[in-house]
């Protein structure tokens, strides 16, 4: 019986010995805090393997930060012998790299308490200002001191609860990205289109983002639906002349009506990309000219002439807003 006993007890302690080596074999590798709107990054943690899985798994981080917000709120990716998992409140989002092996609920047990740390931290006006790449840097002391006490399971307390979040994953569990869902385009990984509701897929964005709005453009913007709003009530008292006088021309209730349509869709062009931009904007104030030379009759020079400037100003604004391009190749 005395030697049974002895055979269960070494067997126990060894299995329990090889499970503890087989978590220490797994690791956290790097994180990265990152803003959601724009991917700009905020912090990371210093990392020193240059290996080739790593240095594509660092193009996988940056596609994937482009994408944050067409992307549900908790994602992860298996690519390879990595996993990156992230988890985006607050219009930021944190972002880490791990060992294939490493324990799905202790990688989002350290992202938590990431972001528990940052929005302590930082408060939302600094992130969302923020201009530089990196500008919280210093967050990084913290980045490394959390990864050490994860990447040693001895060191780990009581400080995480697994249960809560281990409960948490279950009811809402992380979307998975698989690779099929990543391209290449000019050396660079990319995610597919796919629409998402609720939790469960990729969003597709309607239109591609554009350049922040300057001044001038917010000026024409205004500029634009108070040329729209004139027209309209123009338009509202041609009708009335209509109906009380029958030798009324309703062509100048169509004119005034189209010009209103050209002053609004200036508007939406500015705040959209769709195809064939520029053209649509041109052809718009095109519109524009024709509506105010058509109602020379019921408009001084000084109306024709606020009207038309405004126009050829929307025009131009629209013209130098243009798409963003490719995000800055940031490194730590």
């Amino acid at each position: 019986m005395f030697p049974m006993l002895l055979w269960l007890s070494y067997v126990s302690l060894h299995s329990a010995r090889f499970s503890l080596n087989r978590l220490a074999m797994s690791m956290i590798l790097s994180a990265s805090v990152v803003r959601v709107r724009d991917g700009l990054p905020l912090s990371a943690s210093t990392d020193y393997e240059q290996s080739m899985g790593m240095q594509q798994c660092r193009k996988y981080f940056k596609t994937l930060s482009k994408k944050l917000a067409q992307l549900p709120d908790r994602c992860m990716l298996k690519a390879g012998q990595y996993n990156i998992s992230f988890i985006s409140s607050l219009g930021v989002s944190y972002m880490m790299l791990c060992t294939e092996n490493y324990p799905s609920v202790l990688a989002f047990c350290f992202l938590d308490e990431l972001q528990k740390e940052f929005i302590t931290t930082y408060n939302m006006m600094r992130t969302n200002t923020a201009i530089r790449p990196y500008c919280f840097i210093e967050f990084d002391n913290f980045i490394q001191r959390t990864k050490q006490r994860y990447n040693n399971p001895r060191s780990l307390s009581t400080k995480i609860n697994l249960a809560d979040m281990q409960t948490e994953i279950k009811l809402r569990p992380p979307y998975q990205i698989s690779m099929s869902e990543l391209g290449s385009t000019n050396g660079f990984a990319h995610l597919s289109a796919a629409e998402f509701k609720g939790t469960g897929k990729i969003s597709t964005a309607p239109h591609q983002r554009l350049e922040a709005v300057t001044l001038p453009g917010i000026v024409s913007f205004i500029l634009s639906l108070l040329c729209g709003a004139l027209n309209l009530i123009r338009g509202f008292h041609a009708i009335e002349s209509l109906l009380q006088n029958e030798g009324e021309d309703f062509s100048y209730v169509i004119a005034f009506f189209l010009g209103t349509a050209a002053c609004l869709y200036q508007c939406y062009l500015f705040l959209y990309c769709t195809s064939w931009r520029n053209v649509k904007s041109f052809l718009t104030f095109g519109l524009i000219c024709l509506c105010n030379m058509y109602l020379y009759e019921l408009r001084n020079l000084w109306q024709l002439f606020f009207h038309v400037t405004v126009g050829a100003f929307s025009a131009l604004q629209i013209r130098l807003r243009q798409p963003q391009g490719k995000s800055p190749d940031y490194n730590v």
